[in-house]
């Protein structure tokens, strides 16, 4: 055992990157910020909306969500069509040159909970069936834009086949907002991973108080058919602005990493996802919000200069690939989005401040 912990301890000290800390954006508000950088090198634009079958993504491509299954990277994107968001399918064999195919969603009839969106699906396979845990709402802005509005639910759908059909399962909505509650107006999906006998899923949580307040918290389940119970508390308290995950597993010291996008506020009080940040954590039930760095935003982007939106990581060969989608030049609209494409090299270096 003493020899196990001299190599971990070893690895440790050789994955931890001394950076020059930066000054942080600031925020009109005063939400919380960091020194630290784990800067992506970026490679810009892989998806242009525009172009996908049925017009599905002419007015914006968003929310990327990538798998891999026998060689093929599926990618779920929402699509910003001519009646609203749904979750639109691309395939590829490199990550850059990508295939649309359109929507695997449709809106849900009225009274449903998506009757007004489909979208930003997460998928896992069990072994016999592929589950989707997709975002639903029967609430959006007016036309054109269709934007996705509160409440934000969790729903499911399942598949043989990782590219569909997908089969709806409404009786089997893991979890929903509740009043009251840290997730009373969010409680939309996230990545899910296998740990230690049960599935965790690390969802979006958000209410309203003073303006809205977003952070990322924890839903278990023994089995993906649930059923699923949403821990007390989430894992950052709710200040601190954050949605969306996406992890990975740091093998060499035995470290998690939770990519995520974050919400910033600029001087005429608008809100927008304006960088990746990242948080590391030797466990998944315990994070501290003082680890974490930024990874892409207007610094380090080739072609959005404020606004980055939610990542998907994807380790390829000695690279962790980072997808994300943005507005581009200087827009922070939630409309006409594209889908990037950025780098890390492996293994991850835990940031810290070089003295």
């Amino acid at each position: 055992m003493k020899n196990r912990f001299c190599l971990l301890a070893l690895g440790l000290a050789a994955t931890i990157a001394s950076v020059r800390a930066e000054p942080p954006a600031t925020y009109a508000d005063g939400r919380p910020q960091t020194l630290l950088r784990l800067n992506a090198e970026d490679q810009g634009v892989v998806l242009r909306h525009g172009g996908g079958p049925g017009d599905c993504d002419r007015r914006g491509a968003r929310e990327a969500i990538v798998f891999a299954d026998k060689g093929t990277y599926y990618l779920h994107y929402d699509g910003a069509g001519p009646r609203g968001w749904l979750a639109c399918l691309a395939t590829s064999h490199d990550l850059v040159h990508w295939e649309k195919h359109g929507p695997v969603l449709d809106f849900g009839p009225p009274g449903q909970p998506d009757s007004a969106s489909a979208s930003a699906p997460w998928v896992i396979h069990d072994g016999a069936w592929w589950h989707m845990y997709y975002l639903g709402t029967p609430h959006v802005s007016p036309a054109p834009d269709f934007v996705p509005m509160f409440p934000y639910q969790t729903l499911t759908a399942r598949s043989h086949s990782p590219a569909g059909p997908w089969e709806k399962e409404y009786d089997r909505a893991p979890f929903t907002a509740q009043p009251g509650t840290y997730y009373s107006s969010t409680a939309s999906p996230g990545d899910l991973v296998k740990w230690h006998r049960e599935f965790l899923m690390f969802f979006s949580a958000s209410k309203e108080d003073h303006g809205t307040q977003r952070t990322l918290s924890l839903a278990r389940a023994k089995q993906l058919d649930g059923p699923w119970a949403v821990q007390p508390d989430p894992i950052f308290p709710p200040d601190e602005q954050v949605e969306n995950s996406s992890l990975y597993f740091e093998r060499s010291t035995q470290t998690w990493f939770l990519f995520t996008n974050h919400i910033g506020i600029n001087d005429r009080g608008q809100e927008f996802t304006d960088a990746v940040w990242v948080y590391w954590s030797p466990g998944l039930n315990r994070w501290d919000r003082r680890n974490k760095a930024v990874v892409l935003d207007g610094r380090n982007c080739s072609w959005s200069h404020n606004c980055i939106g939610m990542p998907t990581v994807i380790r390829v060969g000695a690279r962790l690939a980072v997808m994300y989608d943005a507005p581009g030049g200087d827009s922070i609209s939630h409309m006409q989005r594209d889908i990037g494409l950025a780098w890390l090299a492996l293994p991850l270096k835990i940031p810290v401040a070089a003295n």
